[in-house]
């Protein structure tokens, strides 16, 4: 039964609004700049004739987000209690809540609240965007937005977001976190798959994400992944235009090089940031490591001194595998990666063709078609590094 249909039914309005004066922040101070309002007349390409249009899946889910009451998200978490926090951001807080059901003798249902801090980095035009794409968008690979909240409080309008609960929290936390289970690299594989699935789904229906990256991949019981905060979406390009204009918002070493030098937003805006994950699967790396090497910090510039033709390759895999991966599909992988990363967006593969790839190294995974590296095939490699000298005086990039 899908979770929406389990709230009791609620006739309450929420209260009127007051107009937000107080300047907004976007969720990403590394670009320094407002986001815009965006706009939500979506529409189906062409290509899906027989499918609802957006603004008709709006009017219907739009009578299926429950409305929330503050007391009844302050009860659910207890007080927002601290030991139930489990996510912090530029919005505010994140916290894992309990819900009643309609049957006396059901469970609770367990979900995601998102707490938006008045004074944080987020606003209300991001909190908006959550609740007006989410409230739309419906895929396996998408996070479910249950309801919302936004009533006047003791200390100004209090605004919060409710989601499904995603109890193997996100990609991030999974491949930085000290002490984390290794994620194998077949399951890498498949979170990446689904995560691609999701973004082209976004794009079929003319939606930038704008802000994918490692922390927005959100994990479920199955480990199955979902794309999650929408604050920073934009409808995309209508008609003949190629892009849409916006101020410069999102997340330092993810978004792409055109869009941060010219505001110029495409759907290929995503597939770049796209490819820095994919690169982060591979190396188990931040974009960005600030502890490392000034050789070594930035994760696209360091990777240009490995290709994935070169016999040096090996060197940058994530050493937590312990050289449990496909050689082969580690370079197929790279290779994918590095089209998505083309400084020209035109010639980046749409999200639908990498779909395909990455279904296409996945199946060859399966099948055994790469052999698996060994661990004497590595230390040579090392072996061969460590007698010729500094890698970056012996490789051309």
């Amino acid at each position: 039964m899908n979770c929406l249909f389990l709230f009791k039914s609620k006739k309450s309005e929420p209260r009127n609004q007051q107009k937000d004066r107080r300047k907004t922040q976007n969720s990403a101070p590394e670009l320094r700049n407002k986001s815009e309002t965006p706009s939500f007349n979506l529409q189906r390409p062409r290509s899906f004739p027989s499918q609802p249009s957006i603004r008709d899946l709006n009017a219907e889910r739009e009578q299926s987000l429950r409305v929330f009451t503050y007391e009844e998200l302050n009860e659910a978490t207890c007080g927002f209690s601290r030991r139930l926090k489990i996510g912090q951001g530029g919005f505010g807080n994140v916290y894992k809540g309990k819900i009643p059901t309609t049957g006396d003798s059901d469970p609770p249902l367990v979900v995601a609240i998102k707490k938006l801090n008045p004074q944080g980095l987020q606003g209300h035009k991001q909190w908006l965007a959550e609740v007006q794409f989410l409230g739309v968008l419906n895929h396996q690979n998408v996070v479910k937005l249950l309801g919302y909240c936004s009533e006047d409080g003791e200390n100004g309008m209090e605004r919060l977001l409710v989601y499904e609960y995603m109890c193997n929290r996100s990609l991030e936390e999974h491949l930085f976190t000290r002490g984390a289970r290794t994620l194998p690299w077949k399951q890498r594989l498949e979170i990446m798959l689904g995560a691609a699935e999701g973004l082209a789904y976004l794009h079929e229906v003319k939606v930038i994400y704008r802000d994918f990256k490692s922390s927005n991949v959100l994990l479920n019981d199955d480990f199955c992944p979902k794309l999650s905060d929408f604050g920073l979406a934009r409808e995309g390009p209508q008609g003949d235009n190629t892009h849409v204009t916006t101020a410069k918002v999102g997340t330092q070493g993810y978004a792409a090089p055109e869009y941060v030098q010219t505001g110029h937003l495409r759907l290929k805006s995503d597939v770049y940031s796209f490819g820095v994950v994919l690169y982060e699967i591979i190396t188990g790396r931040r974009t960005i490591e600030r502890n490392k090497p000034a050789t070594e910090r930035r994760l696209l510039e360091w990777i240009k001194e490995y290709p994935a033709d070169s016999r040096h390759f090996s060197m940058i895999i994530d050493p937590r595998l312990r050289n449990n991966y496909p050689a082969d599909g580690a370079r197929s992988l790279a290779k994918l990666a590095d089209l998505c990363l083309k400084k020209n967006d035109k010639e980046r593969p749409t999200m639908e063709i990498v779909v395909k790839r990455l279904k296409k190294i996945v199946e060859e995974c399966d099948s055994g078609d790469s052999s698996i590296t060994t661990s004497k095939e590595s230390n040579q490699v090392r072996s061969n590094i460590r007698g010729t000298g500094p890698v970056e005086q012996s490789l051309t990039v």
